[in-house]
């Protein structure tokens, strides 16, 4: 069912991480304002997408991690659905809070091989049918520590450090083509992932908190609404002329 009323009406979005909290508010948005969503994830949304549009999303399993399920799943949700006018890379994992030195090779391979690599090859399998079209918008999820350091996770900063120029060489490489791509910056937000991460600070959650948003000019987490608020504009036509940049979305985080 194409929805013609919208931001996006008319287009054909692929997400990926539509079961984290920020990948489902993106799908979600993306839906309510007139795209066909895939969202493609290793697991199926914890929640059943609201009614109002469930006939626009499609959920495929996918490891983002393994080229040849990338293809295949991508062939597959082009085939069915069209040439997507929109990629946004948000699956991500965190990892487990650690210091470089006590950080493992195994460790290092998960984070990089779901942030960086997952985002990396479906951008590889998902470019070509955008460059057949001569048009695209790709968005990368970093986050504030692809733009700065951070002694809690060094190898999930590192991650995103490289998506972040990853979007931006991706950026100079197919803007000739009609291809836009930016990254998103989330600073801390209230997600899972975010609980996640405090449970597990040697401070303690309720400090871990106040640390962390303390310093910022907007004393308060993020929703994962406002990254899709970011997202959508990225996305949309509203952005056309807009490519190779980061969009921050702190509380004012990195303003200092």
């Amino acid at each position: 069912m194409v929805n013609n009323v919208g931001r996006v009406a008319g287009k054909v979005a692929f997400v990926t991480g539509g079961s984290g909290d920020l990948g489902a508010a993106v799908v979600k948005r993306l839906a309510e304002e007139g795209a066909t969503v895939a969202n493609l994830d290793r697991d199926k949304p914890r929640e059943a997408w609201p009614f109002a549009v469930t006939d626009v999303i499609t959920d495929r399993v996918v490891d983002i991690t393994c080229e040849n399920d990338v293809a295949t799943t991508v062939a597959a949700a082009v085939a069915d659905l069209g040439t997507p006018d929109i990629l946004v890379n948000a699956a991500g994992i965190l990892g487990r809070p650690a210091p470089s030195h006590e950080a493992t090779e195994c460790e290092f391979d998960v984070v990089f091989g779901v942030n960086v690599k997952g985002t990396w090859l479906m951008t590889k399998y998902v470019v070509p049918h955008m460059i057949a079209a001569g048009q695209g918008s790709i968005v990368d999820f970093s986050s504030i520590h692809g733009l700065t350091g951070g002694a809690n996770v060094p190898l999930y900063h590192a991650s995103k450090g490289a998506v972040r120029l990853l979007a931006k060489s991706d950026a100079v490489t197919y803007g000739p083509s009609g291809i836009r791509v930016n990254s998103v910056h989330p600073g801390s937000m209230d997600t899972r992932m975010s609980r996640s991460s405090a449970e597990r600070s040697p401070i303690g959650p309720e400090a871990y908190y106040r640390q962390l948003v303390s310093g910022n000019p907007l004393t308060r987490q993020g929703t994962p609404r406002e990254i899709a608020d970011a997202v959508l504009y990225l996305a949309s036509d509203e952005s056309s002329f807009t490519t190779g940049t980061e969009l921050v979305v702190d509380g004012g985080y990195t303003a200092h």
